[in-house]
């Protein structure tokens, strides 16, 4: 278990806060222009499912976080419940933690996207690369400087882009061509089109943008009577997400043309708020959009760092990642802003998302049958463990079938990803063998 702080800085407003900053980034923006491709006006229901989904999942977090109360949350539960299994645990850290380092490159990158939009520089793409390094490289300041300033920065940013982001919405619901009549017959047109199975694959999909809400369990040493707010905020923060992605995507389906959605894809709220209310409803979108982002980024540093930290404490990552000051894991975090800087300036960003969405949703089903295996001392639900890991099993399958099926050729460097993180996660845990293998032998 992680170092205990001496000071508990954070409450229920600044976890949930880092819930939302983890999940409502620049996720929701893209998922939109593929759910609308895939079932159209169904898309709103598809989010809902989504969030159910994401709420099953997030009970095996919450219990397991409850019970175990670690910084390390995903590895540090799984190490823990099964403690016999050290290379697997190792396999678990390194995927988990590169999984939040591609989430952070796609933050920074659609940040910088948005910055530029309206300039002469939209299409350079270096100048949006240097502009997604100096934002990873301001709220890495932000989150070495102080936790408790951290918290409050991130407060201002995650309300302030809901509220924006509901307001741009519900005005475009308003002054939209279609009406709600409209959009209700055009879904149900939609609904008879759509398969189960293709409402389930963008279910799954969608489920990506719901990454994030286990950061909450990384600040457990900074927060507040950890078994009343780690519940309370995680669950808070997936119904606040849920809200406010149901109505972005009913303002953009109210205003915006199908195929402009589709075809702009991240851009289709700002381009559509710009041309059903003119500059200043573009410039508000693209607002909301940085301040999604700009939270989701710091959130991200924050609780993966912490996470990251624990992982190198047990030794399966370079020991120099274990420092802390006032305990604040200072190389864990520029560790990760470094590797995110690394992705940004490669590219293939839509590559490392994918990489991301296929980790959270099988290391979430990973979560389940370890919560399942120690039920009884978690105090948990069986019917309700057992339909998590039935859901997230459902969700895993179909999201590999989408990639499989429209993407083979990044399902197959996706593999080569996992191949080499298995490699240096397979390094580390024989040469932490080794080391107690060493001290046992001394003593």
């Amino acid at each position: 278990m992680g170092l205990q702080s001496k000071t508990k800085n954070l409450g229920l407003a600044e976890l949930i806060a880092i819930a939302l900053g983890g999940m409502v980034g620049g996720g929701i923006f893209t998922i939109l222009g593929i759910s609308v491709a895939i079932i159209g006006n169904v898309t709103p229901f598809a989010i809902i499912v989504g969030g159910i989904i994401a709420s099953l999942a997030a009970y095996s977090y919450v219990k397991l976080g409850v019970y175990y109360k670690d910084e390390g949350a995903t590895y540090a539960f799984y190490k823990k419940t099964y403690p016999k299994t050290p290379f697997l645990a190792s396999v678990i850290g390194w995927y988990v933690i590169f999984g939040y380092i591609s989430t952070l490159a796609l933050y920074a990158y659609t940040f910088s996207s948005y910055a530029i939009s309206s300039t002469d520089f939209s299409d350079n793409m270096w100048v949006r690369k240097a502009i997604a390094l100096g934002i990873i490289g301001l709220f890495t300041a932000i989150n070495l400087w102080s936790v408790n300033g951290m918290g409050k920065i991130e407060d201002i940013m995650v309300y302030t882009k809901l509220v924006l982001l509901t307001i741009i919405s519900v005005v475009l619901m308003q002054n939209g061509d279609t009406s709600f009549a409209k959009f209700m017959e055009t879904m149900a047109v939609d609904a008879e089109r759509s398969s189960i199975m293709n409402i389930l694959i963008v279910s799954s999909v969608t489920f990506v943008a719901f990454e994030g809400f286990q950061l909450v369990i990384n600040a457990v040493n900074e927060m507040k009577d950890p078994d009343k707010n780690i519940p309370r905020a995680i669950y808070s923060a997936i119904v606040l997400a849920v809200l406010i992605y149901v109505v972005i995507s009913m303002g953009a389906l109210f205003a915006i043309p199908a195929e402009k959605i589709i075809e702009n894809k991240e851009y289709a709220l700002a381009s559509g708020a710009g041309e059903v209310l003119g500059k200043l409803g573009s410039t508000i979108v693209i607002a909301g959009a940085l301040l999604a982002t700009s939270s989701a980024i710091s959130g991200t540093v924050f609780g993966a760092s912490r996470q990251l930290a624990a992982i190198a404490d047990d030794g399966y990552f370079p020991d120099i990642l274990t420092k802390r000051t006032n305990q604040i894991p200072k190389n864990a975090t520029l560790f990760m802003a470094a590797f995110a800087g690394v992705l940004i300036l490669i590219g293939g960003l839509e590559l490392i998302l994918e990489f991301g969405s296929v980790t959270f949703l099988l290391v979430s089903l990973l979560m389940a049958i370890a919560n399942y295996k120690i039920k009884d001392k978690t105090k948990s639900s069986a019917v309700i463990t057992v339909l998590a890991i039935a859901g997230l099993s459902l969700g895993s399958i179909l999201i590999l079938y989408y990639e499989l099926k429209n993407k083979w050729e990044q399902m197959a460097a996706i593999v080569v990803l996992y191949l080499l993180l298995t490699a240096g996660a397979w390094f580390y845990s024989k040469r932490h063998q080794k080391k107690i293998q060493h001290k046992n032998a001394e003593n």
